[in-house]
Order: C-alpha cells, then sequence, then structure tokens
C-alpha cells in the first residue's frame, strides 16, 4: 500500500480502538476478542488493551510491546450465548489484535490470521451475523478474508467504524469513485467500439456505391436503395439512423439497403454473375421499402 492508503488503514483502526463501550458485557467481549496476550506495534491498538485490563509483559522487541490479561487463557468467549452487540464487540477486538486491512490499487481486502483450528469456526460466525468469508490454512494458520469493498465496509460500520471519525466516509467514497471510474470507462469503451465498427461499416459502404457505380449497376437499383446510397455519399459519418431519416425510409430499410450495395459488390469481387433485374422484382425484400422501383 501507498503512504496515503495505509494511513486511511491506520486511523480506521485508530477509530475502532478509540470505542469505549458503555456495556460491562461488551468491554468484556471486546477483551476476549483482544486474546488473552496482545502482541502491537500499534499505539492505539495497546491503549485499548491497557484501557481493558491488560498488563505490560515481557518479551515485546524493540518495537512491538506485549500485554497480557490476568485471566490470561481462563476465559474464552460463548459466541452461541451472547447478544448481538456483544458479537460485535468481540469482533472489534478480534480484528484489532488479528485483523488486517489492504486497500491498495483501489481494492478493499480485510483478513483474520488465527490458529488453523479456529478458521473454520471464525467463518461461521462471520456467516452468522450475515457476512460470510471464506477461510482457509495458508502456512499452517488460519485465515479468513473478505473481498470488496461493499462487504468490508458493512463490517466496519457494524463493529464502530465512522462512529468516532470519517475514515470509513474515506473508504466509502473511494469505493464509489471507483466504481464510477469503472462504469465510465466502460461506456467510452462501447462508444468507442462502436464508433470503430461504424467507421469500417460506412468505409464498406462507399466502397461498395462507388463500385456499383462505376459500372451502372447503382442506377439499376431500386429507387429505395439508390437514396439510401446518395444519403450516404453526402454523409460518410452519418450514422445508420441519421441515414435512413436522410433518405425518408425505416431503419430497418436503410440497413437492408446498405447490406444489398455491400453484397453487390462482393459478388462482383469474387467472380460472380451480376444479378439480371429479375433481382429487382417486386417480391425482393428491399423492394418492399416501400419506394416505386427505377
Amino acid at each position: 500500500m501507498g503512504a496515503t492508503d495505509r494511513d486511511l488503514v491506520a486511523a480506521l483502526r485508530a477509530e475502532l480502538a478509540a470505542i469505549e463501550p458503555a456495556r460491562a458485557c461488551d468491554r468484556r467481549a471486546e477483551a476476549l476478542g483482544l486474546g488473552p496476550t496482545v502482541a502491537t506495534r500499534e499505539p492505539s491498538v495497546a491503549r485499548v488493551a491497557v484501557r481493558l485490563g491488560a498488563r505490560p509483559v515481557a518479551g515485546g522487541g524493540r518495537s512491538t510491546r506485549r500485554f497480557a490479561f490476568a485471566d490470561a487463557g481462563t476465559q474464552s468467549f460463548d459466541w452461541d450465548a451472547s447478544a448481538e452487540h456483544c458479537r460485535l464487540a468481540w469482533l472489534r477486538g478480534l480484528f484489532l489484535a488479528r485483523g488486517s486491512l489492504s486497500v491498495s490499487a483501489g481494492r478493499s481486502h480485510l483478513e483474520f490470521v488465527v490458529p488453523a483450528t479456529d478458521a473454520s469456526r471464525l467463518a461461521d460466525r462471520l456467516t452468522d451475523i450475515g457476512l460470510p468469508a471464506s477461510g482457509r490454512v495458508r502456512r499452517g494458520v488460519g485465515v479468513v478474508t473478505w473481498k470488496g469493498a461493499e462487504t468490508v465496509g458493512t463490517f466496519l460500520r457494524r463493529i464502530g467504524a465512522g462512529s468516532t471519525g470519517g475514515a470509513l466516509l474515506e473508504l466509502e467514497a473511494r469505493a464509489v469513485a471507483r466504481a464510477l471510474r469503472g462504469e465510465l470507462n466502460r461506456v467510452l469503451n462501447a462508444e468507442s467500439a462502436n464508433l470503430n465498427r461504424s467507421v469500417a461499416a460506412a468505409g464498406r459502404q462507399l466502397g461498395a456505391i462507388a463500385i456499383l457505380d462505376a459500372d451502372g449497376r447503382l442506377d439499376a437499383q431500386p429507387y429505395a436503395v439508390r437514396v439510401v446510397a446518395a444519403a450516404r455519399r453526402e454523409a460518410p459519418e452519418a450514422s445508420l439512423t441519421d441515414i435512413a431519416t436522410r433518405a425518408g425510409v425505416h431503419r430497418s430499410a436503410a440497413q437492408r439497403a446498405l447490406e444489398r450495395l455491400e453484397r453487390l459488390a462482393l459478388d462482383e469481387a469474387a467472380g460472380m454473375p451480376r444479378p439480371t433485374r429479375a433481382a429487382n422484382r417486386p417480391g425482393h425484400d428491399v423492394g418492399r421499402i416501400g419506394s416505386p422501383l427505377a
């Protein structure tokens, strides 16, 4: 992640660490989520551990501080018997102790690193609150992950992000901006592709008209075909709808007329015999455009 991304993640974690639950059960649940011992480099997480009753212990290293709760290892969180607010408090503590968030390259990725035996149980618990996650074992540890700004944002908001600062709003604003850019790019790409196809089709049609005009076959075509050909010549860059309007025919009729011109020119290039006037009899599909034949 870039410096700006890291700052945003740090701000989000600081917001969560700054939450002080009013209920004693929530404070207890958050402490249990942090775990019996906490090793952290983040001052905000160290402060929340101390606030919830942990004490510093040796072995933290130069940049890492370690804390332990007095009843370390003797208590566990009863998910099934706990209220929703206690579950969310426990998840907040778990995220601060074992969770990480990445927002690099415009994508959001949140994961919990837990003992391998706890991964499937954590995934089931997240499913219980309507946020199913994928769990796996990676290099001997359990990893439970979410990908996607919407799911990550929903989880962070439910555990309290956004209640004490604006970091979550910034994350959501980035997601919206990214979605808008993606949609704009799709629209521009589609328009560019349509324009390229239109230019290529116009080039083929003008070439076909030139071939048929040179050998006199254009004058032998039905009136509607001739007026569509004239409209194409007058407006090489016009769309099919514009050509139909200029020629005074339906769009489908203009399309059939242009296809007929291309087909006749291709037949000539392939050495096929030229169509006779019988091909222009009233029952022919292009002749049914509604205009009199030549």
